[in-house]
């Protein structure tokens, strides 16, 4: 718990699913909490439900897509706390890819905008403070689906696994600016984005379990957060199972998500 009271946490895509799990977990463990993401009215509720609960919240909307917005949202921030110790960009979206019915480059190059390219912009907002003053932690909440090409996930994993290779070098570069890069990675948690889902999700984890986990992972800057086991386990094998192998696995676990 003492790891995160009073630390100054910055935290993108907060106004629901696992942003909002995340800012009521970092709130419940005393942690001072600026929500950001596009609606404002929602998260003006949120704040006021940490706020009902004893904790600290501040909102800074603000949109990832748009570095200016970003600024100016973190300029809020700077204002109410003074700086940000933890920057957790959790802000994303998914949706279904079946690119044999119809295969649109615009969509998937969006979802990487938002995926990839929102914590690129809000770490790009940060960074330069923190290898300034030598101090800081970057947390990027990928997916386990970033692992492996999977069927149906063709725009979403691509995102995932550009975030995963991108923390994963930068934790090279800023450990000698004591700036520390964590990943996240789950696997399905229920959300509203996962209820649209049309297949079934092995070891669907509620969100707030998911926050404790990853909030646990950030107190003890641990690099790397991925859960839950099971599925851990069987992705990180098929990571690096041969492709004669994986194909038919893939195939056969694509038929069973949709009986």
């Amino acid at each position: 718990m003492g790891e995160l009271r009073d630390k100054r946490v910055w935290l993108t895509g907060a106004s629901s699913g696992i942003g909002e799990g995340l800012a009521l977990e970092l709130a419940r463990r005393g942690a001072r909490v600026a929500l950001t993401a596009r609606s404002e009215e929602s998260l003006a509720q949120l704040c006021d439900r940490i706020k009902k609960g004893g904790g600290d919240a501040v909102v800074c909307a603000g949109d990832v897509t748009d570095t200016v917005s970003l600024k100016r949202a973190y300029s809020a921030l700077k204002e109410s706390f003074g700086g940000a110790d933890i920057v957790i960009a959790n802000a994303g979206t998914h949706f279904e890819t079946w690119p044999e019915r119809e295969f649109l480059p615009d969509q998937y190059l969006d979802l990487m905008n938002i995926n990839y390219g929102g914590m690129l912009r809000t770490f790009g907002v940060v960074l330069p403070e923190m290898t300034e003053a030598k101090k800081g932690h970057l947390v990027g909440v990928a997916s386990l689906a970033g692992y492996r090409g999977l069927p149906r996930a063709a725009a979403y994993g691509a995102s995932k696994a550009a975030m995963i290779l991108f923390l994963e070098s930068m934790r090279f570069h800023l450990e000698s600016v004591n700036v520390a890069v964590t990943t996240v990675c789950p696997g399905f948690v229920k959300t509203p984005l996962t209820d649209k889902n049309t297949f079934s999700m092995p070891f669907l984890t509620d969100v707030e379990s998911a926050a404790r986990i990853i909030c646990d992972g950030i107190e003890r800057k641990k690099e790397c957060i991925t859960f839950p086991f099971p599925f851990n386990w069987f992705m990180s094998l098929v990571r690096i199972l041969p492709n004669f192998l994986f194909k038919p696995l893939a195939r056969a676990a694509q038929r069973k998500a949709s009986e």
